[in-house]
């Protein structure tokens, strides 16, 4: 095997190596991350009647 081919052949395996060990830490922080929480629905505005008829009565 001539040294050329060798040289090749070493830095098409740095680069494998590389390319795994990339994909095996993206792969564990796609796990790691956390689902951003929902933002909240803005209600509709009520008037203060219908408020104050949602509210239970004490009879």
């Amino acid at each position: 095997m001539s040294l050329t081919m060798a040289i090749v052949m070493m830095v098409g395996a740095w680069i494998l190596v590389a390319a795994a060990m990339l994909w095996g830490v993206m792969r564990i922080a796609r796990r790691h991350q956390h689902p951003a929480a929902p933002k909240p629905v803005p209600q509709p505005r009520s008037s203060g009647r219908q408020a104050a008829s949602l509210t239970p009565r004490n009879s």
